[in-house]
């Protein structure tokens, strides 16, 4: 249990010290991943890395749904505390979406140390304009720890989005992201973050005006390590004072590295949730 005031910020923040078996995780992820791509490819319905940007990261996978054209785009954003992981990691994530016929968009980004936060969300914000550019419809958006950030960032603040794309933007899915950056620098992996008061300031989205009343759902595992359960919390209480939906939910039973899990399952109330449906 983290106590408050937190008298130590690493381990508030550590999530595989805490998790049982947490080093299989990453390898397990990469293998469903693969498998789903290859099935996808053989099927014809995945394309692969579409380039949005100049640097070697900038590519997104684009998997589409069987049969009818899309009903619109949903958006995965990768975690990994913004140094770590990239797109090959998730692809199986996209099977609840695609199961409701919505094509689903995957990019990697360029991590810290050499990219910063801000960077990447400008990174991500040109991912999002791509793939809104080959998929007509609603967006939704959802994304991992980091990526929760990411996506919350993307309606609010100094705007990131083409206003032609921000007006689709039909729902966003915070899952454990992190919203407030400053504890951040406390800790020891801002050596490699580099977050100083201005960008803590600028990227996090508690501190930040919605830009427009777009659903938020804010979810986490209630097993989650106490301080992203607070930073869920947070999100919540400080977004909810302004005229948007906003909708927050502890999942019992999950932790950190099997919270998304439900993502892959169309039936599941993460899936449902992410793309608005109800029941």
């Amino acid at each position: 249990m983290t106590d408050y005031p937190i008298a130590d910020y690493d381990d508030a923040y550590a999530n595989g010290a805490h998790i049982a078996g947490a080093a299989d995780f990453p390898p397990r992820w990469a293998a469903q991943a693969e498998a789903f791509r290859t099935e996808l490819s053989q099927a014809g319905r995945a394309r692969l890395d579409l380039s949005y940007g100049p640097a070697p990261s900038n590519h997104l996978d684009l998997f589409l749904p069987e049969g009818a054209p899309p009903k619109g785009l949903a958006v995965f954003v990768h975690g990994g505390y913004w140094k770590a992981f990239d797109k090959s990691y998730w692809s199986h994530l996209a099977a609840g979406p695609l199961a409701h016929g919505f094509a689903v968009a995957m990019p990697s980004y360029t991590l810290c140390p050499d990219n910063r936060i801000s960077g990447i969300a400008r990174e991500i914000a040109a991912a999002i304009s791509l793939a809104a550019g080959e998929v007509e419809g609603p967006v939704r958006l959802t994304g991992h720890s980091a990526g929760g950030q990411l996506v919350t960032r993307m309606i609010s603040g100094a705007p990131l989005l083409a206003g032609d794309v921000l007006e689709r933007i039909a729902g966003v899915t915070s899952i454990s992201g992190v919203h407030d950056l400053r504890p951040l620098q406390r800790t020891e992996m801002n050596q490699v973050l580099a977050v100083d008061a201005a960008e803590a300031q600028a990227e996090s989205p508690v501190l930040l005006t919605p830009l427009a009343p777009v659903p938020v759902m804010a979810w986490v595992g209630a097993d989650e390590r106490p301080e992203f359960v607070r930073q869920n919390r947070a999100l919540y209480e400080v977004w909810r004072g302004f005229p948007m939906p906003v909708e927050m939910h502890e999942e019992a039973g999950k932790h950190h590295f099997d919270v998304i899990d439900g993502l892959g399952d169309a039936d599941h109330p993460l899936c449902r949730a992410f793309l608005g449906l109800q029941g």
